[in-house]
């Protein structure tokens, strides 16, 4: 049988990886630090997956523009401490030498900066799995199409054969506005009903579900 897609792209925070736990709480404590009321834990939710001040501007529409600077350094302290034991999901390692087996090309594109992302894949392992990725420090904050666009130009991959994967509204948005298909995961930032007004082809609850979609399906 004929591969549908010749490009699989993976958003890494919510997605891939179990990070979201730690983005809440260090949001939670750079609020405090900047001498601002702690969002709500679903507030710090719905921003992931946005550039950090953008993020930030979203939780603090009428915050100072000192304030907003030290949350976002505070932030990136109070993350850097605890990213060294952000776990992936379980089954991840597993599906995406088994994807790249099948000849798949694979792609990150994510709202973590360039040194986050590189991090984050030598300490999974996963590097060599990902010739391609594009952070938010190098293009357009998502729903912006320019990752996708990006990653489709330097792999030779067309739209009606990409595939974007991940947990937020944006990730789904961006697929919209790149003319790209989405898959949604509810295991993540955003729940089921942020994920299914950008019209994914499926959303799951687990990445086990999502891997025997793609089992069958890419």
């Amino acid at each position: 049988m004929s591969q549908q897609y010749d490009l699989i792209v993976f958003d890494w925070d919510g997605t891939l990886a179990d990070s979201v736990k730690n983005i809440v709480d260090a949001i939670h404590e750079a609020s405090i630090d900047a001498g601002l009321e702690p969002p709500a834990d679903y507030a710090s939710r719905s921003i992931i997956g946005l550039e950090l001040t953008k993020a930030v501007h979203t939780l603090f529409p009428a915050a100072e523009k000192a304030k907003v600077q030290i949350l976002a350094e505070r932030y990136r302290h109070h993350y850097l401490a605890r990213e060294h034991a952000i776990p992936l999901f379980e089954g991840v390692r597993e599906a995406i030498i088994e994807l790249d087996a099948q000849g798949l090309q694979l792609a990150v594109a994510t709202g973590k900066g360039r040194g986050g992302l590189n991090r984050a894949l030598e300490s999974s392992g996963l590097k060599s799995y990902f010739p391609a990725t594009r952070c938010v420090d190098e293009c357009f904050s998502k729903p912006h199409p320019q990752m996708l666009h990006e990653l489709m130009d330097e792999l030779g991959a067309v739209p009606e054969r990409t595939l974007m994967v991940g947990d937020t509204s944006f990730d789904l948005q961006m697929a919209q506005n790149a003319g790209v298909d989405g898959l949604g995961v509810t295991y993540g930032a955003h729940p089921l009903g942020d994920l299914l007004p950008h019209s994914p082809l499926a959303c799951f609850d687990s990445f086990t579900k999502l891997h025997q979609w793609l089992a069958s399906n890419v």
